[in-house]
């Protein structure tokens, strides 16, 4: 299996690597003063004036909407192998993506509205969000039920002549508290009474929509992520026009596989970027500290972590290119088991390489002088979105299984 990017792609990473090392990598400390600033004068949700500086930049220099395929809206998008390697670039930090208009949950939500949205849906809502004008969010997640099983969701969309109406509670609404943030959308129950998979549909909702009430942001390990955010959402008899639904009641399901697939590669290249960033910091740290008169890489333990982290990290991003290839030809379905597992190694893989160089650092390891504490915060975290890891393990045992369902005794 022929794993190498285009000659267009690899020479877009080389474009991309310039633009990180001269632009934005050496911009970390500004950005983290805006963030202090913006605390200190009591509004952190506001957008970044660094970051939309960059975003000009990095339009004029083509790499701009990359993550998306096959659009004539975005011709400028990549397949998933090609993207995938930029994206472990941007991942190393955790700002870096909304660059380039390639961050989470917008490219989720473009290429939902990409695949599956009428003309009229795309005017209004993809354009703005391909310019970049506008932001997004995704509302799925309830605080009242298990919502790694989907079906579980309360959240009810009712038709009421011409229009829907939408009553229920999301939480960790990523994107939600970005005062940029114009439209939603939602998850919901239209039909109770059809099967578990049919149930569910997807509703694009003005997030200024009357009887929307962002109720609080929610914490992650002690970050709010301000500007961007997880909320918690009520909506109360919040009412959109019909038109607003989309592909058709009971097809949320469906849209929801060919969001997630594209989204989990994005995960989990930014999540490998992310730790090969970490393990770097662990090996200049191992070699530049002494303790009991030698320095700390010499001893046996880091050095078996340091070979151990290489390996987690080379292995997770060959899953990950796989998995990119296979949803490039064969499509998601016929990759959902190769989708399935990296979304369980990558994180895991990360989140270790992470862990160790946080104890390489000590007590830095853990303070606000180094990237590392927010690093693991967000990998951690990935463990659980976009399902945890226990379903998508089911999963992968699921598929595995049926492949003996018929076999006839043993070879």
């Amino acid at each position: 299996m022929d794993l190498t990017p285009s000659p267009h792609a690899q020479a877009l990473h080389q474009r991309l690597l310039d633009f990180l090392q001269q632009q934005v990598w050496p911009c970390e400390a500004e950005h983290a003063a805006e963030e202090t600033s913006a605390r200190a004068a009591g509004n952190p949700w506001q957008a970044s004036p660094l970051v939309e500086r960059l975003k000009d930049q990095a339009r004029a220099q083509g790499l701009w909407n990359l993550f998306l395929p096959g659009s004539p809206r975005a011709p400028e998008g990549l397949s998933n192998l090609d993207y995938a390697p930029l994206c472990e670039l941007m991942g190393r930090v955790h700002w870096s993506p909304e660059v380039f208009n390639c961050s989470a949950p917008d490219t989720g939500n473009m290429e939902v509205l990409a695949r599956y949205g009428d003309e009229d849906q795309q005017a209004r809502w993809l354009d703005p969000l391909l310019d970049g004008r506008i932001r997004s969010a995704f509302l799925m997640t309830e605080p009242a039920v298990a919502s790694s099983d989907a079906t579980n969701l309360e959240c009810a969309i009712r038709r009421d002549g011409s229009d829907y109406v939408i009553d229920g509670r999301k939480w960790y609404a990523s994107g939600a508290g970005d005062p940029r943030c114009a439209v939603y959308i939602v998850m919901g129950i239209t039909d109770p009474t059809a099967d578990r998979h049919q149930r569910h549909s997807m509703v694009l909702v003005p997030a200024d929509a009357p009887g929307i009430r962002v109720e609080r942001a929610m914490d992650v390990y002690g970050y709010d992520d301000a500007p961007h955010g997880h909320m918690q959402v009520a909506l109360d008899n919040v009412r959109v026009p019909a038109s607003n639904m989309l592909l058709g009641e009971g097809r949320g399901f469906e849209i929801a596989q060919g969001r997630l697939g594209p989204g989990r590669i994005h995960h989990c290249m930014r999540a490998i970027g992310a730790g090969e960033r970490a393990l770097e910091a662990m090996c200049r740290r191992l070699a530049s500290r002494h303790a009991f008169g030698r320095a700390v890489a010499e001893y046996s333990v880091w050095r078996e972590r340091i070979a151990q982290s290489r390996c987690l990290l080379d292995q997770a991003r060959l899953m990950v290119m796989k998995a990119a290839r296979m949803m490039d030809t064969v499509g998601n379905k016929a990759a959902r088991a190769e989708i399935a597992m990296i979304k369980v190694i990558a994180p895991q893989a990360a989140e270790q390489v992470i862990d160790w160089a946080v104890q390489a650092h000590g007590a830095a390891g853990v303070s606000q002088d180094t990237f590392l504490a927010r690093a693991w915060a967000h990998t951690r975290t990935l463990r659980m979105a976009d399902g945890p890891d226990e379903v998508h393990r089911e999963a992968i045992a699921r598929i595995e299984l049926k492949k003996y369902a018929t076999t006839q005794g043993d070879r």
